[in-house]
């Protein structure tokens, strides 16, 4: 995992396991959002040869928080993730589970968007606004569908929580419970990646659909995309 000043959360999805191989490094990169990205960050950014950024963020977030991208000689793809207002999501305080339902259902043709994405152009790096739910569920889905084990898949959503800070936790909730001060569920929206939720995702997707592949499949991805999917991020030799 490379450290990149600004950026929040921010790791490589290299080195996962896919049978006999595993994800390459240095291709597909995942973070929150990068609107306290500094010169540091630009460099490291720089030095990991992004050359595509797919944002998952709604209109509002990216006019509150924009990227600080500066000159950086990238490419956005705009995918945003959520249809309507992330503070919706308080409001009628959904559980991840409820929120993660919601998107598997609701979003088919938009992280088929995001996986098209990956495939035309890399080093990628996708995001949302923490780098926990819309990024976390979109990857989640890429990998499972490329083949990376379902135990990988899972590992890798719940670093999230390990790599939030304390300190950023603790304001984030403190502001949230203000505004929302009978939220159950606040706390598991804004701070928690729980192992058994991915895994729950993906077993109700392998239930429902037969993989993580055929999802993408039944929302129009062909099979030639599925393929090339792979090939970008599975290192075979």
């Amino acid at each position: 995992m490379s450290d990149v000043p600004g950026a929040l959360n921010f790791r490589d999805v290299g080195g996962l396991p896919a049978g006999a191989a595993r994800t390459r490094a240095g291709v597909l990169f995942r973070s929150g959002n990068l609107a306290r990205l500094d010169d540091d960050g630009r460099a490291v950014l720089a030095r990991l040869g992004i050359r595509r950024i797919v944002d998952l963020r709604e209109d509002d977030e990216l006019a509150r928080e924009p990227s600080r991208l500066g000159a950086l000689p990238v490419e956005t793809v705009r995918v945003p993730l959520f249809l309507g207002s992330t503070a919706s999501f308080f409001v009628e305080d959904i559980s991840l589970p409820e929120m993660y339902r919601a998107l598997v259902d609701g979003s088919a043709d938009r992280i088929i968007a995001a996986a098209r994405a990956v495939i035309a152009d890399q080093p990628v790096l996708v995001h949302c606004t923490v780098g926990k739910d819309r990024t976390g569920v979109t990857i989640a889905l890429l990998l499972a569908a490329a083949g990376v084990e379902e135990d990988a898949v899972v590992s890798d959503y719940a670093r999230t929580e390990t790599l939030l800070p304390r300190e950023r936790n603790a304001r984030v909730v403190a502001h949230l419970r203000r505004m929302h001060p009978e939220a159950r569920h606040l706390e598991d929206l804004a701070t928690r990646s729980p192992a058994p939720v991915m895994r729950t995702v993906l077993e109700d997707v392998s239930a429902r659909f037969g993989s993580a592949a055929d999802y993408l499949r039944a929302g129009g991805m062909a099979d030639d995309e599925l393929r090339a999917l792979r090939d970008v991020l599975i290192d075979r030799d």
